[in-house]
């Protein structure tokens, strides 16, 4: 049989391929490539992030006491006006009418005060009168010059002259209290007239005007908004909604940060001013509004704008960090495996967060999860410590359990308060996760603790 060319390229090639299968196939199924991040030093700030709205301190709409027709406008958008600058008018014309009016009735009704004290003093004259002659009748009947009936005739005109006199003054009194009426029946109308000239109640600025020339604005029910005016610009708040869970280390006075689309790359400062325990639920979330104080002298900000806020609630400087990736990482090993590293650098077997004293859970009475590794979420029956593990990798290849208790957190680093089992210090690799992993099971990615 003759061998050809081509035959031995074919098996030099085969030969090859299977020196290379064999080479990186087989001899790399243990190696297996981890990515790390570096104990650091340095600070942590914890804060919590919110959004708000900025608003004016005070702010005020004006409506419209009547009702009719604009007339005039004195003011628009981002005008300044004075407290009692006249911003719009209301055409006066029925007003004057009305008050032209109840000015007429209380005239009349002087007029007839007058009739009734002349009546009144009418009256007492004859009263006067007929009071003479009554007593002069009582001394003739006496000596027997008048006869009994021209006595009684006497007497009755008397009584007849006080009723008189009554009446009359009742009259009067009902006449002057006529008076009384009408005159506040012209101060309604002159009201009313006043206010078809709309003012500012306040020293501030127009932010909103909902009204223009020729327009009706009708008051039956509630009065209509025609200018919103913010008192200072210069002193502004910021409505922040905060979280339930983040009010806690809320304080009257903490510094605050926040940000705008406006202007992205700056930072404006502020200060918390209140907490107000008034709470809004959307979706069964609960928040808070946060008031933040601050200044705007160069008037950047609007009201309305969007704010996103930082509010620091704890500080750590000059103190260990490590990166929370390396907290959340757990190798793929056998449960076994990771007991054996637990025990060999003396961390218990429970691992991190365990519990203790007389609520720990024995080891052969765990939960477990798929393939007999105790399962992560397992719920504890007594209290957790705040210990974590965390996976040293020394020498590029090993690696070592350390199991450390941490403190507050940026969500991006987290304090390291104490190091219970094992060494750390600033420099060490923590392993975050697997970044190449060739051959049999060490194939899979992290998996969360």
């Amino acid at each position: 049989m003759k061998i050809t060319k081509k035959s031995l390229l074919i098996v030099a090639s085969l030969l090859i391929l299977t020196a290379l299968f064999a080479a990186f196939g087989l001899g790399g199924s243990d190696r297996v490539s981890y990515s790390t991040s570096p104990v650091e030093q340095g600070d942590i700030f914890q804060v919590v992030d919110a959004t708000g709205t900025i608003n004016a301190v005070t702010t005020v709409q004006v409506g419209s006491q009547v009702s009719g027709v604009i007339s005039e406008l004195h003011a628009d958008f981002n005008s300044h006006v004075s407290k009692g600058d006249v911003i719009a008018q209301i055409s006066p014309a029925l007003f004057q009418g009305a008050y032209a009016q109840a000015r007429a009735d209380l005239e009349n009704a002087e007029a007839n005060v007058a009739v009734a004290a002349a009546n009144t003093a009418k009256a007492k004259a004859a009263q006067a009168q007929t009071k003479a002659d009554y007593e002069r009748n009582i001394g003739l009947t006496k000596s027997g010059a008048v006869s009994q009936q021209a006595f009684e005739l006497a007497k009755a005109n008397a009584e007849s002259a006080d009723a008189q006199v009554a009446g009359a003054e009742a009259q009067e009194l009902q006449a002057r209290a006529q008076v009384a009426q009408k005159r506040a029946a012209v101060q309604v109308a002159q009201t009313n007239l006043d206010y078809t000239t709309i003012r500012a109640p306040i020293e501030g600025t127009v932010v909103a005007r909902t009204v223009d020339v020729g327009q009706t604005v009708a008051a039956s029910l509630q009065a209509p908004t025609l200018f919103t005016i913010a008192q200072d610009l210069t002193k502004m708040q910021v409505y922040a909604k905060t979280d339930e869970s983040d009010v806690g280390g809320m304080k009257r006075g903490q510094k605050v940060t926040f940000k705008v689309d406006a202007y992205p790359r700056e930072t404006f400062t502020g200060t918390v001013s209140q907490v107000r325990m008034n709470s809004t639920v959307v979706q069964n979330v609960v928040t808070y509004d946060t008031v933040i104080d601050f200044d705007n002298p160069e008037l950047k900000l609007f009201p309305g704008m969007t704010a996103y806020v930082s509010i620091p609630v704890a500080t750590a400087k000059n103190i260990v960090k490590v990166p929370n990736a390396a907290l959340r990482f757990k190798p793929d090993l056998p449960a076994n495996e990771i007991q054996a590293l637990y025990r060999k650098f003396g961390i218990p077997e429970e691992g991190e967060g365990a519990p203790s004293g007389n609520n720990a859970i024995a080891p052969d009475r765990k939960a477990k999860g798929p393939g007999g590794s105790p399962a992560p979420d397992a719920p504890a029956s007594g209290p957790r410590s705040d210990a974590r593990i965390v996976w040293k990798l020394v020498s590029g290849k090993t690696l070592e359990p350390v199991r450390i208790k941490t403190g507050i957190t940026d969500h991006t680093n987290t304090e390291l308060l104490q190091t219970v089992n094992g060494a750390l210090k600033p420099g060490d690799a923590l392993t975050t996760g697997v970044t190449q992993s060739l051959g049999g099971d060490k194939s899979a990615g992290p998996r969360r603790p």
